[in-house]
């Protein structure tokens, strides 16, 4: 038998670092002192907020306190919406089964349809609700009601208000030094990949490299809305830290187009790789001298008659070059900041952050199809412990229809729950029922949290099993006021709370998530209408936030299995949003000839025949592409220093353009 786990440095007591203890016992005890509230306010479900403090036990102030403010708002909507939907309807089974049905579909869908402290909030309304409201259907009198609401959400409120005073007793690492330093690394990390993919040959890690790249500044999005949150100096300073974001995406972009015109031209001389190798060794340095990068550029930009694709390509790598040091520039200055400096960068809307409508939709269908169903099964059996059954139906098919995979999330919570099941018979009939006073409970209470969130924290790969088994454990062991010892009940609450994510787990197996093909193919239509947008005179959309959207949407793919819907969507965002940077240039750009001013409208109009929203008009594209190799040759052959410019722009248009060979036709 291998007892290796037994040693005493493999303890996670031992194991456990500095960091590790702090949120292990700034969490353990704010659950310990909201269960003590809890009682002391005579409440009669305290381990509700027990599982409050629990829920919002992030490792950062940021983290907490936005979570903290999403769950109160999410209660209080919830809390709500059950004393309405209860107080009418309790006396009609079916009209009660419809309306909170309906209700938690609404609030999946919303949680499914934005992100961050919406959707959050949303998910809290609803299963807030379905906690109220499956609880109330044996009262009698209406005045119960509010009292069984108001009593939830006390509950709620201790458990965050506990949870908030540990985070000032033991405070964590600052949100804006995590934002600053990532912040910083990401710039850093930009110019190495800018090393990888401008380079003579790349490796097939490129795309790789892409994915994680876009996917890491998005996250940081995330990161600044915690820094938000946690002072008052990131809050005055919001307007500098978007624009960073966004600026990094450009960058992004930027290197996407060198790249792509890289791959369109193979006989690029040497001594420009010997430049783009300077440049990057110059712009890693601490004293980074803009005179030395303009001297460099100068050595291999050619002249008004000089090849016009490394006249092109010089211009867009200086554009790097300056948008780099920019960007350095505005996060030395936010580095430096205090909370009385006025920073005013320039303005950009705020990053995307809405999902797929179409899968929002579809997963308020399976919401409110499951409850009714559940519902009809508890109107018709008179099930005693349907209330238990349906609320966990509802939390599970809530909360995990955004996860990236519900199937596997909801398997992972019935496994959870089974040894709960388990622990918690054990813990009530044999420890609880032999205690009589709530610290004589709390002494072992403490040192098991404490342990569980140790077990939370070093064991990775089942960091969401401790995490769900920590949350669920109130519930399960049920800490009552008064305690309740009847064995009947417990053994068939908690058979009810299998039996009800069971159900949840069958739904989603029934009325599956979309797969990844096939969001894939809905989000890179999404793109494709988008586009169509920015060729109107007048775009819905401004260049930044049709970047911002993108971005967003190869993110929701990032985690995707399917390595052939990743690929197409990262392929179709990445060449329409080079083409939307050229129409803006070309919008932009007024030349001094009408020849050259027809030049640009047909290539415009020419575009625009190319895409429909269903795809790629192929019979358009060869025309266009072989239209452009054209004006190319005459642009050439003009000479001038706007003909050159012009040749320049339509080329990177058909190197963007020839990617699309590859798609399917319309």
């Amino acid at each position: 038998m291998n007892l290796h786990w037994l040693a005493w440095d493999r303890l996670p007591w031992v194991q456990a670092t500095a960091n590790q203890w702090r949120y292990a016992l700034r969490n353990a005890i704010a659950m310990c002192l909201a269960l003590t509230i809890a009682y002391v306010l005579d409440l009669d479900e305290p381990y509700w907020a027990m599982t409050s403090a629990a829920v919002i036990s992030f490792p950062t102030v940021g983290g907490a306190i936005s979570k903290s403010l999403g769950r109160i708002a999410g209660s209080l909507l919830g809390a709500g919406a059950a004393l309405v939907i209860a107080g009418h309807t309790l006396n009609e089974p079916w009209l009660f089964t419809f309306f909170i049905a309906g209700w938690l579909a609404l609030c999946t869908g919303i949680a499914n349809h934005y992100q961050n402290n919406v959707a959050y909030a949303f998910s809290l309304a609803g299963y807030t609700a379905a906690i109220i409201v499956f609880s109330s259907v044996n009262l009698t009198d209406v005045t119960d009601l509010w009292t069984l609401a108001q009593a939830r959400v006390c509950e709620v409120i201790s458990g965050i208000l506990c949870a908030g005073f540990m985070m000032m007793v033991l405070p964590s690492t600052s949100d804006g030094e995590t934002l600053i330093l990532s912040l910083q690394k990401m710039h850093a990390r930009l110019l190495e990949h800018a090393a990888l993919l401008l380079q003579p040959s790349a490796g097939d890690n490129v795309r790789s490299a892409h994915e994680a790249v876009i996917s890491q500044i998005l996250t940081m999005n995330l990161l600044r809305i915690q820094a938000f949150w946690s002072h008052y100096r990131f809050r005055r300073h919001n307007n500098v830290l978007n624009y960073v974001l966004h600026q990094q995406l450009r960058l992004t972009s930027v290197l996407s187009s060198l790249r792509r015109m890289l791959l369109n031209w193979p006989d690029a001389p040497p001594s420009l790789y010997d430049a783009i190798h300077a440049l990057m060794q110059e712009l890693a340095s601490a004293q980074c001298d803009k005179y030395r990068l303009a001297q460099i550029l100068r050595s291999v930009t050619p002249a008004a008659d000089g090849d016009y694709r490394q006249r092109a390509f010089c211009q867009r790598l200086r554009y790097f070059c300056w948008m780099y040091l920019n960007v350095s520039r505005w996060i030395r200055l936010i580095a430096r900041a205090d909370a009385d400096s006025r920073l005013q960068p320039p303005r950009v809307p705020s990053l995307a952050r809405e999902s797929d409508s179409a899968e929002a939709g579809w997963s308020a269908l399976r919401t409110f199809s499951v409850i009714v169903a559940g519902c009809a099964f508890w109107i018709n059996t008179q099930w005693s412990s349907g209330a238990a059954a349906l609320t966990l139906t509802a939390i599970a098919c809530v909360l995990y229809s955004s996860a990236p995979s519900p199937g596997g999330s909801v398997s992972l919570l019935l496994k959870t729950l089974l040894w709960l099941s388990l622990f918690s018979f054990v813990m009530k009939f044999g420890l609880m029922v032999q205690i009589s006073q709530l610290w004589q409970f709390l002494l072992f209470l403490f040192p098991l949290l404490i342990t569980l969130q140790l077990f939370k924290l070093q064991q990775t790969q089942r960091a969401g099993l401790w995490g769900q088994f920590i949350v669920f454990m109130g519930s399960f062991i049920a800490v009552t006021n008064p305690p309740d010892w009847d064995y009947a009940d417990f053994l068939n609450d908690n058979i009810a709370k299998v039996c009800g994510v069971m159900l949840a787990w069958l739904a989603f197996q029934i009325l599956r998530p979309s797969s990844d093909a096939r969001r894939s193919r809905r989000h890179i239509r999404a793109l494709r209408m988008a586009f169509l947008d920015q060729m109107r005179p007048r775009p819905r959309l401004s260049e930044s936030r049709f970047e911002s959207q993108i971005y967003h949407r190869i993110s929701q793919l990032s985690s995707s299995r399917d390595e052939q819907a990743r690929v197409w969507l990262l392929r179709w965002g990445v060449v329409l949003l080079n083409c939307s940077h050229i129409v803006w240039q070309l919008r932009g750009w007024q030349p001094a000839s009408s020849s050259l001013a027809y030049m640009r409208e047909t290539s415009l109009r020419d575009l625009q025949r190319i895409m429909s929203a269903r795809g790629v008009q192929h019979t358009s594209l060869e025309h266009s592409l072989v239209k452009l190799d054209e004006m190319i040759r005459q642009l050439v052959a003009d000479g001038s220093v706007d003909a050159s410019t012009l040749a320049g722009m339509l080329w990177r248009l058909r190197c963007s353009l020839a990617q699309l060979k590859q798609a399917v036709p319309a």
